[in-house]
């Protein structure tokens, strides 16, 4: 039997570590097949001899490490150490996790929670297009906003452009909506709107809207402006064909950084119509001063639910694509052997 332990400074650290009714020791437990108990100041994990015992010990190191900063510790975090220490990326994400974009309107630090979300970042601050591809659920509309929120706040920029296509409906089709232009495209931009409440407060973010400080609007929208000394969000991007990111794209003016968002698993648009955003990112790779990033399930951040959703579609559709490939081989044998 192998054996780990994890020292205590205080009866609140070994609180927040095991968690409420011991939950995240359980999880713990549960899936490294290992047990912990509490012994007066510390820890005990012992399991069979082997890597669990010692995975099991750096996710509670880690997780007292968080505490520590002031980390407000949950259920997804403990599924994300295990996951990331399995891989062996446990102290990248730890520093990660370290990493603050920018502070809320209630004094809340916005934080990186994986290492993909921190080169995400650090993207956006170093380079003038980003275009950043990922499922849903791994901050990159979050990230971004907050990014420009730290950028506005600093004197960097003097606005904030956020854009997306309106195509659920098609943007032609708006005039069969009620109401005004900004009625008519407001629930499409609702995810946009909530990102704001949330870092800037719903009172100050409204009153930079009025102020034209930030402004929101349908992608078709952008067509002959240029746009100077600003920060441009262009969400849901794989919503849009190649020639309308082409257009989005050299609305860029002086002193200004766009990034382009979007799930490429998630294509709205109609089947006679392409997305560009795959198309773009890779006319676009290699330029100086652009970056590509990648996000995947690991970078999910909701509920741990979501990550497994994620994953599944993500298996469905590699088996897809075996099964095409092996259709194609067979094609491939069939006509050889007609043409013998």
């Amino acid at each position: 039997m192998q054996t780990e332990q994890i020292e205590f400074d205080t009866v609140d650290q070994q609180q927040a570590v095991f968690g409420m009714q011991d939950q995240f020791a359980k999880i713990i437990e549960k899936e490294l097949n290992v047990s912990i108990s509490l012994r007066d100041s510390r820890a005990e994990i012992k399991g069979e001899p082997g890597r669990n015992t010692k995975i099991a010990a750096e996710v509670m190191d880690s997780l007292l490490t968080l505490y520590k900063r002031g980390e407000n510790l949950k259920e997804g975090i403990v599924y994300r150490l295990l996951e990331e220490a399995a891989e062996g990326n446990l102290d990248e994400t730890c520093k990660a996790m370290d990493s603050v974009v920018t502070i809320t309107q209630k004094g809340a630090p916005i934080k990186c929670k994986t290492f993909g979300q921190k080169n995400y970042v650090k993207a956006l601050q170093d380079h003038v297009v980003t275009i950043c591809i990922g499922p849903a659920g791994t901050g990159k509309t979050y990230l971004a906003v907050a990014q420009a929120a730290r950028e506005l706040k600093n004197g960097d920029i003097e606005r904030i452009i956020m854009s997306r296509p309106a195509i659920e409906a098609g943007e032609e089709r708006l005039g069969f909506l009620p109401g005004d232009l900004a009625q008519k495209v407001d629930p499409y931009l609702r995810p946009l709107y909530d990102a704001l409440h949330d870092i800037f407060g719903a009172d100050k973010a409204e009153k930079l809207r009025e102020r034209r400080i930030i402004e929101i609007a349908p992608l078709a929208y952008m067509r002959g402006r240029t746009l100077n000394h600003a920060r441009v969000i262009i969400d849901e991007s794989q919503n849009a064909s190649l020639p309308t990111l082409k257009m989005a794209l050299t609305r860029l003016g002086e002193g200004s950084k766009m990034v382009l968002t979007g799930d490429v698993t998630q294509i709205d648009l109609p089947k006679t119509q392409d997305s560009g955003l795959e198309k773009c990112a890779e006319i676009l790779n290699g330029i100086e001063g652009i970056s590509i990033t990648r996000l995947n399930n690991r970078d999910v951040v909701r509920n741990k639910i979501v990550k497994d959703i994620v994953k599944a579609f993500e298996k469905e559709e590699q088996k897809k694509q075996m099964r095409q490939e092996k259709g194609k081989t067979s094609k491939t044998s069939f006509r050889r052997k007609t043409k013998a």
